[in-house]
């Protein structure tokens, strides 16, 4: 279905775009130029750009990158498209921080003017990505955590701006799926790691392997109670692909794998093991005052419907994805170097 088509990926120098811009480029590295698929990539590039997708750019004519703010409206010279896969987001804690109201803007203003772009321009398929975060912080008996859980989150406070916006971005897709008829697929993502998480963004494994490649003792600001599962970044592709090329419009999925759920320090414990490293595992208080507020003490999808619907089984287990991970981070990471953030 993707085969020939024309894409438009937004985030695309983030985690979602690596993998969604190195999948594409494996396709038509096997394709005749008709039956290429051609991507428009856009970024503000706020936080830089990477070397790694500047390169590909360079190398891949079917690969157009563009310098785009996401919350601000597609312009209509700027092309049609059979598929919009909306990634301009702002995921992590300490990033998100810094820039709330740019997080509410790309996860609010920018998905509606991408989905005003789907319904003006009748899109095959337009996928928007939300987040295990409209949950917020479960019950017991809610975890494993079904999409029909309705959740418990605060809308004040230091995660509001990206827990509460994207749960407005889903009453906006469900809206346009309803009354406009546009063919939005939701995806709540649990979890992702691997290959494209640069070392400095501040989410938990890039944290940890820094200290790992640093060959210095793992530092938790916690400790290292909260539990988890982990979803490979190929695993999670395929989840997503599988959404954006469904019939299920305005329905939301959950994109993760069920087990194991493992605790920060267990998970801190079997990244040592898989680095060969006999280094320790320490934890302090974060200077931060609030880096642990609203942060949710478990958190674990049911991936029933995916499965059912979709055909979504994902594969990688944890600690082959570990050592694919930190090996990625040993040979590539310097791809991750950046220019200066462009300011849009």
């Amino acid at each position: 279905m993707l085969l020939g088509k024309k894409v438009l990926l937004t985030g695309a120098a983030g985690f979602l775009g690596f993998s969604f811009l190195h999948f594409f480029a494996h396709i038509n590295s096997s394709q005749p130029d008709n039956r290429k698929i051609t991507v428009t990539a856009v970024d503000n590039f706020l936080r830089g750009r990477p070397r790694w997708v500047s390169e590909l750019a360079a190398s891949d004519p079917t690969v157009v990158l563009k310098v785009f703010d996401a919350s601000q409206p597609w312009p209509d010279e700027e092309g049609v498209f059979d598929f919009v896969i909306h990634g301009a987001s702002i995921a992590s804690p300490k990033v998100y921080r810094q820039y709330p109201l740019e997080t509410l803007d790309a996860n609010i203003a920018g998905l509606r003017h991408m989905l005003e772009l789907a319904r003006r321009t009748k899109c095959k398929s337009i996928l928007n990505f939300s987040s295990s975060e409209i949950y917020g912080d479960p019950p017991a008996n809610e975890i494993p955590t079904t999409e029909s859980y309705r959740g418990h989150v605060a809308c004040i406070g230091p995660r509001a701006c990206y827990d509460e916006s994207k749960r407005v971005g889903e009453t906006l897709c469900y809206l346009y799926a309803k009354h406009y008829g546009v063919p939005v697929k939701i995806v709540r993502p649990f979890n992702n790691y691997g290959p494209g998480l640069r070392l400095t963004d501040g989410r938990l494994l890039p944290d940890l392997c820094r200290d790992v490649l640093a060959d210095r003792d793992i530092v938790l600001y916690s400790d290292g109670s909260p539990t988890r599962t982990f979803c490979y970044a190929s695993d999670a592709l395929s989840g997503y692909l599988l959404a954006l090329l469904s019939p299920h419009e305005g329905e939301p999925f959950n994109i993760g794998t069920s087990s194991p759920e493992i605790s920060i320090r267990d998970f801190s414990a079997m990244l040592l093991r898989v680095a060969g490293s006999r280094r320790e595992i320490k934890c302090m208080k974060s200077a931060e005052a609030e880096y642990l507020t609203d942060n949710p003490q478990r958190r674990c999808p049911n991936i029933s419907k995916a499965i059912s619907m979709l055909g979504y089984q994902p594969q990688v287990n944890l600690e082959y994805g570990l050592q694919r991970s930190l090996e990625w981070y040993r040979k590539f990471h310097e791809l991750e170097h950046t220019e200066d953030a462009v300011r849009t």
